[in-house]
């Protein structure tokens, strides 16, 4: 993957509003984002690894997930640790560009 620095230079925020039938579309938490009512899941990646995966709780409060990522076959796969009685979680991200990944 060509653009792995970008990765790690900010939070990633999913903007369910731009959702499609490619996958989940994250946005830079940086960037100008709409205002949601629900919380915003959020994907950060560290260059050792490991991985950082942000959602809501049963109560709405944001819950922390650890999670590791590794390259393979040209996309990054991100698997979320199981915790709180949540399965492990496994990602599959396609960088499209510096301002916007792409999840499946």
């Amino acid at each position: 993957m060509k653009e792995t620095r970008a990765l790690f230079e900010t939070a990633w925020v999913h903007v369910f509003e731009e959702d499609g039938a490619e996958g989940a579309v994250y946005r830079p938490e940086s960037g100008e984002l709409p205002l949601s009512r629900r919380p915003r899941q959020t994907l950060s990646f560290f260059p050792d690894g490991s991985a950082r995966l942000v959602v809501s709780g049963p109560d709405d409060r944001l819950l922390p997930i650890p999670a590791h990522w590794a390259e393979e076959q040209g996309e990054i796969t991100v698997t979320a640790e199981a915790s709180a009685g949540a399965s492990v979680k496994t990602l599959r991200v396609r960088l499209q560009s510096h301002d916007c990944l792409l999840v499946r």
